[in-house]
């Protein structure tokens, strides 16, 4: 006997959150099947928040920063990215989370979700067209780069361990990838 699992759409998705069916869950919705969420370590907490407090100064007025907050994808995901840069869309996203057009540059960074992020969401960020989509390797001390999205997988990925990377939208926008790990 093969079992099938029971995929859930984005609508299913958000009933079960407005129903609080979700509440003392952490997870999120990706090619239709609700995951947990590895809690955040201390070294993931601290390096994120020192990356997205980095960005909100450099790109103020030119984008938004959202921490940990969902997007919405057409494949029945809705990923919480660790940090995604987006349209600076104020009040729009009061009526809905950032679509794939809106995303500029999407963050994770991994620990114990290295294969979730690498494998997973790659593949489901590449199949929405995300352009610019990095993970930092925290156990391996490297920035892995996906770019340039075609037929669900991401041709280019680039591995870095120092040096500097810009986002794609930001070329004037230098980071030390040093600084996304290390002290």
């Amino acid at each position: 006997m093969t079992l099938t699992p029971c995929r859930w759409t984005l609508d299913d998705y958000h009933q079960m959150i407005a129903a609080g069916i979700l509440a003392d869950r952490h997870v999120e919705l990706l090619d239709g099947v609700i995951v947990e969420m590895s809690p955040e370590g201390i070294p993931h907490s601290y390096f994120s928040d020192r990356l997205a407090n980095d960005l909100r100064t450099a790109l103020v007025g030119r984008a938004q920063v959202r921490e940990a907050k969902p997007i919405t994808l057409p494949d029945a995901s809705e990923p919480e990215p660790d940090i995604a840069i987006v349209e600076p869309l104020d009040d729009v996203y009061l009526d809905h989370h950032p679509y794939p057009e809106n995303v500029f540059l999407l963050i994770e960074y991994a620990d114990s979700s290295l294969t979730k992020d690498l494998e997973i969401k790659s593949k489901i960020y590449a199949r929405a067209g995300i352009e610019d989509y990095w993970v930092v390797d925290l156990k391996n001390q490297r920035l892995i780069v996906f770019r340039s999205p075609d037929l669900g997988e991401y041709q280019q990925r680039n591995t870095l361990t120092s040096g500097t990377i810009s986002p794609l939208m930001f070329s004037n926008i230098t980071l030390q990838v040093a600084r996304l790990m290390k002290r």
